[in-house]
């Protein structure tokens, strides 16, 4: 109805299509219909006036799950805006990035119940050693510029929406790196491109605008109310530690609370002091070096979703041989190996066969 009024009094069709219509709002999250044929683009700004029109509440799109259908997340509570109100898109990013306290707001009304929090493995070496994700759990996957956040999450996706344990992840991007990702700019790119966005199995995905810069401890604490928090860092980024995973700062709540049993826990420990030792300015050992240099280059890892880019089948581990390798190389007994050869692998017997030259 909105459209036909405006096409009635000259106004153009793209400016018409600008218009959606209040569905639902609770606390911070709006939810919105679109023409389905021109829904906002990810992490678009759109601009709602209150019942007396006295101001306009922005709105940043953090889902599309079809349909025109929009999700937006406001700074402050929009309950007193009455269903059916109009939004317009203003054809821009949103700049605003969230605060702690409406990601947390966004968080208890966006995620589904947790299904008995246990472990999910992904066969991801370095998130299922160092912050594996829960069952019915939350992710935040914090990245920064060129750090690869839309990689990682994509990779999840594809990896866990075919099980049956449900998992939502929260991806938090500075604006530079939406901008310059195919899909945020235009509206149905990315799925043209390959990305998944909306609900995918047993996975739900959800885009914020962070601000530019470094995670830093303090930012990151403002992740608390998730259950695993993923932070790539631009700093890997640069040494091409792909997945850009910094284990000295992401974490999760099975680790914290030692649910994953006293050998895991211990490993993962082992680990994040080796790492951090090797990316630290502290004096150590040659030997103990060259054994974390390893763990990092163990950690990364070939993805499914990057097989067109990498030329390199995406590569699974499970859990249990991961952690023993982790264990292994920090024990020392793959001394006898080059440090190369463990970069950009999966499991050992490749890395080995690396060094024989023969298959694993």
């Amino acid at each position: 109805m909105v459209s036909e009024t405006l096409r009635t009094h000259g106004l153009p069709d793209d400016f018409a299509n600008r218009i959606g219509r209040l569905i639902e709002a609770r606390g911070n999250v709006v939810e919105a219909l679109f023409n389905p044929e021109s829904p906002p683009d990810l992490l678009a700004e759109l601009a709602l006036s209150d019942e007396a029109n006295r101001r306009v509440v922005p709105i940043q799109v953090i889902q599309r799950p079809g349909g025109g259908l929009v999700r937006g997340v406001t700074v402050s509570p929009t309950d007193a805006v009455p269903r059916g109100a109009t939004l317009l898109d203003c054809l821009r990013h949103s700049e605003t990035a969230i605060t702690s306290e409406a990601f947390a707001r966004a968080v208890n009304l966006l995620a589904g119940p947790r299904v008995g929090g246990r472990r999910i493995e992904t066969g991801i070496k370095v998130i299922d050693v160092m912050c594996p994700l829960v069952g019915g759990g939350t992710v935040a996957i914090a990245g920064e510029l060129g750090a690869g956040a839309f990689v990682v999450m994509e990779e999840l996706v594809r990896r866990l929406s075919d099980g049956n344990k449900p998992v939502t992840l929260f991806t938090l991007v500075p604006q530079a790196e939406a901008e310059r990702t195919p899909g945020f700019s235009h509206a149905e790119a990315l799925k043209k491109e390959g990305f998944s966005e909306g609900t995918v199995g047993a996975v739900q995905t959800f885009f914020f605008r962070s601000e530019d810069g470094p995670w830093t401890a303090e930012r990151l604490a403002g992740l608390a109310p998730v259950d695993v928090v993923i932070h790539l860092s631009h700093e890997l980024a640069t040494r091409k530690i792909y997945p850009c995973v910094d284990v000295r700062s992401s974490r999760s709540r099975l680790i914290e609370t030692g649910a994953i049993g006293k050998r895991h826990t211990a490993i993962a420990a082992r680990s994040r002091e080796a790492l951090s030792l090797l990316w630290g300015a502290r004096p150590a050992d040659p030997r103990i070096l060259e054994r974390a240099r390893k763990l990092a280059n163990y950690f990364a890892q070939p993805f499914i979703c990057a097989e067109p880019w990498t030329k390199r089948p995406g590569a699974r581990v499970n859990l249990v041989e991961a952690l023993r390798t982790c264990a292994e190389i920090l024990d020392g007994q793959h001394d006898d190996l080059p440090v190369a050869s463990f970069y950009f692998a999966g499991g050992i017997a490749e890395i080995r066969s690396r060094s024989t030259g023969q298959k694993p």
